[in-house]
């Protein structure tokens, strides 16, 4: 049963309820395709594809093998079935497996619950899959939902350590299971089951292909590279410019200052409270005459007491639901969403922005609740543009950064920067700053905060950053979050982006200053709110990030040119260094630069791992041997970092 056919440039398997094909996509990578209808789409979602791509192939009857470059895929039919096994160079690195008549399972039309499984191997480690709030930076062993929510966001894309990326194309919720017993990739709802497979021989090398692909980040700003202050939230355009003239009073460098939410009349406005933002474009140019840009908050959330409901609601430029009303999340009353999905809708949407924000000099936009977060989860309620939530909704946050990027490209807009809570595959081309969301003022979210950043990386998502602080909680005047900032400034510095952020708690006695705001503030949160010893040492971070800022944009520069990120795993340059596969907790910021953050409380040693060669630890100038653990101390003023013996990168911590 079954046949195989050898075309150009692809190798076709059919048979009942079955309909297959293998096909180069790009250097080195290629595409499997497989259905249960007669016809396969052609759609590639945010994947560009590549122009034709030289193949050999070769085989036939019961067996064929499409090889491009150091890939080959090897499609041989067995009993009632087919198999596919991958080899680099030779070497196998990918089998298939089958299972049962389950891999298609109907849900509606000419979509199925599709799932790609394939033989589990014990020594393999996994790494990406976007971000989530735990601690394991080697994703075998472990299993994740395809979804995204509030501190989650799910990049179906793995890079393996047997030396291959592998890219799950198709962007409805689904799940994927790294186990022992197998390796699967499951979407809810889909025509297909479309997967890309990219061989390289090194991590850097896969990186560039897999960008190549989706998307490589654009310039850097050289603005972002400084301190970004930040909190929930400054109330008033008075507060605001307060804390930016107390910056330049006290001679701390300010890269960028944030306008949090609900500085709006209502959700889906989007425009300044002329209450309490009397004159927009005044604060924005003293702001820029102090060097720091301003940064405003948006939401793509609207209700019927928007004036723009109405129209955008008959224009069906809202998401909508299968079932049910439009309310799909509560948050000071029923919301729906922006359908960014709709080009007309980004169109509408963005001309509000122009009138309200831009044309006032607000050029850099902070794209909150960009999952969309929505109560229940249940995104096969979701309708959009493009589709039934359960086929498409991993792609809302691509949509939501695309909306803002090009709007502010066709402005004229040389630099941009997208401060966003969710990205999907190829988010980066279009200048996003993900963050990892609303998490906790624990040293257990610091440590997860490490792997988001780190797993990032691996997905293609050069610019990253979290809340410095942690956003729940942080009780500024205890010992715990003391220390605690300090230590998670630290690790801030030696991020792509330094961004001080939190909802700290108000001290006894507060008083509301502007009792008819919706949303009240939270404590203060600037670099002297956490007493005298902590602001010393957070105005010396502030400072060596300042020094290390033609480092950032080199490495930064080099991330658009070539994939590679600046805060990346230490396999991405040790590849050949078994130990530093398993290591989770300490990493390479950029060639030069390996650092290691204190990650529990009331920690001051801590053992690190040098990879072979000569070292130089940061604060004493001392010499290292690699290819061993050294013990390190670090007291709560201090930090651990080593630098490459001659390369000249310790001349930024002088």
């Amino acid at each position: 049963m079954g046949q195989i056919t050898l075309n150009a440039n692809n190798i076709t398997f059919s048979m009942r309820d079955k309909l297959v094909r293998v096909e180069p996509f790009g250097d080195g990578c290629i595409r499997v395709r497989a259905s249960r209808n007669t016809r396969l789409a052609d759609e590639t979602w945010t994947v560009t594809a590549p122009s034709d791509t030289p193949c050999q192939i070769s085989g036939g009857g019961d067996s064929a093998a499409l090889t491009c470059r150091s890939l080959t895929a090897e499609l041989t039919k067995i009993w009632n079935d087919y198999q596919l096994i991958f080899f680099k160079n030779g070497k196998e690195i990918l089998r298939t497996r089958k299972e049962d008549d389950g891999v298609f399972r109907h849900v509606e039309g000419d979509h199925y619950c599709v799932k790609a499984v394939f033989e589990a191997v014990d020594n393999e480690h996994f790494y990406g899959l976007g971000q989530e709030q735990q601690s394991c930076l080697d994703r075998k062993g472990c299993a994740y939902d395809l979804i995204h929510y509030n501190t989650k966001s799910s990049l179906p894309f793995v890079y393996s350590s047997l030396g291959y990326g592998f890219l799950w194309n198709n962007p409805g919720t689904g799940r994927c299971e790294l186990t022992r017993n197998h390796t699967l990739w499951t979407s809810d709802s889909a025509c297909q089951a479309d997967y890309i497979v990219i061989a390289g021989d090194t991590p850097a090398e896969i990186m560039k292909k897999y960008a190549a692909l989706t998307g490589f980040a654009p310039k850097f700003p050289e603005w972002a590279a400084g301190f970004w202050q930040s909190k929930l939230r400054y109330e008033s355009q008075a507060d605001l410019l307060s804390v930016a003239r107390e910056y330049k009073k006290r001679g701390i460098p300010l890269s960028a200052i944030v306008i949090d939410f609900f500085h709006w009349t209502e959700q889906g406005n989007w425009e300044f409270d002329p209450t309490l933002w009397p004159d927009p474009g005044a604060m924005c140019d003293e702001l820029r005459a102090l060097n720091i840009e301003p940064v405003v908050s948006v939401w793509p959330t609207i209700n019927p007491n928007s004036r723009n409901y109405a129209y955008m609601d008959d224009n069906n430029m809202l998401v909508r639901t299968e079932n049910g009303q439009y309310g799909i999340f509560p948050f000071n009353g029923q919301q729906t969403y922006v359908d960014v999905t709709n080009p007309a809708a980004r169109s509408f949407m963005w001309e509000q922005i122009r009138k309200n924000y831009y044309e006032y000099g607000i050029k850099t936009f902070w794209l909150d609740t960009a999952e969309p977060e929505v109560h229940p989860q249940q995104y096969d309620n979701l309708k959009l543009h493009i589709g039934n939530g359960s086929q498409t909704a991993l792609l809302y946050p691509y949509y939501y950064a695309k909306t803002f990027y090009e709007a502010l490209k066709a402005e004229g807009q040389e630099d941009v920067a997208l401060l966003i809570r969710s990205a999907y595959l190829g988010s980066q081309k279009f200048g996003t700053v993900v963050w990892n969301g609303d998490i906790p003022s624990t040293f257990e979210a610091l440590r997860q905060s490490v792997v988001s950043g780190l797993s990032m990386a691996m997905c293609g998502i050069p610019w990253w950053c979290s809340d410095i602080g942690g956003f729940h909680g942080g009780d500024t005047e205890s010992g715990y979050f003391r220390e605690f900032i300090v230590r998670w400034f630290q690790f801030g510095v030696f991020c792509p982006v330094t961004r001080l952020h939190g909802n700290r708690k108000r001290p006894e006695g507060h008083v509301d200053r502007h009792l008819e705001v919706l949303e009240k503030s939270g404590g203060d949160n600037e670099l002297w709110s956490f007493g005298e010893r902590d602001y010393g040492i957070l105005k010396d971070l502030v400072a060596l990030r300042e020094k290390l800022r033609p480092y950032i944009l080199e490495h930064m520069q080099a991330a658009s040119e070539t994939g590679t990120p600046l805060m990346r795993p230490m396999f991405f340059d040790f590849y050949d260094d078994e130990t530093c596969y398993a290591l989770d907790d300490q990493y390479m910021f950029g060639p030069d630069i390996l650092f290691a953050p204190i990650l529990n409380e009331g920690q001051t040693e801590r053992q690190v791992y040098l990879p072979k060669g000569a070292w130089v630890r940061t604060t004493d100038t001392r010499s290292y041997d690699g290819g061993r653990f050294v013990t390190c101390k670090a007291e709560i003023h201090e930090f651990i970092a080593f630098v490459r013996s001659g390369s000249g990168a310790i001349e930024y911590f002088k």
